[in-house]
């Protein structure tokens, strides 16, 4: 198997974050964990692969700091897996993923299976805005990227 080339120290921060959750089954795991998933065997069910495979990424992800495995509440052998305050951070990217996977992953003719909806209303959730510091909603056309020099 390759080993990936590690981006931890990239400039930028986009290829940062992809060095921590870059991979599809980690972030599949993520999504199950802000879903309330916590057993191994439980992100298995969900997700299908190999035990492998789900205990490398986990380790990975406990590395990155995004999950922290901890002892079973019941006092049972094993333990549970429980995203951390970076780990939580990754709900907008989650939701972001999912809002562009609805937009365009879909053909017309078929139906989502699942919806994000709001807790307290079972209202939908509105797409995700990026917005200036004044308020004003912002497109890819109405932002820049600058580069700084390194000091």
């Amino acid at each position: 198997m390759v080993k990936r080339t590690s981006l931890e120290g990239a400039s930028c921060p986009v290829a940062r974050s992809l060095d921590a959750i870059g991979d599809w089954w980690s972030l599949l795991i993520v999504r199950d964990a802000l879903e309330g998933v916590q057993r191994f065997s439980d992100f298995q069910r969900s997700l299908g692969l190999s035990k492998g495979i789900l205990a490398t990424r986990l380790r990975s992800l406990i590395e990155a700091g995004i999950l922290e495995h901890v002892p079973s509440e019941d006092g049972g052998a094993h333990g549970r897996y429980v995203l951390t305050t970076k780990g939580r951070g990754l709900f907008h990217v989650i939701v972001a993923l999912r809002q562009w996977g609805e937009q365009f992953s879909y053909e017309p003719h078929e139906t989502i299976s699942v919806a994000l909806l709001d807790g307290a209303t079972d209202r939908p959730v509105r797409p995700l805005e990026l917005r200036s510091d004044d308020g004003r909603l912002l497109s890819v056309n109405d932002v820049k990227v600058v580069k700084r020099r390194k000091t």
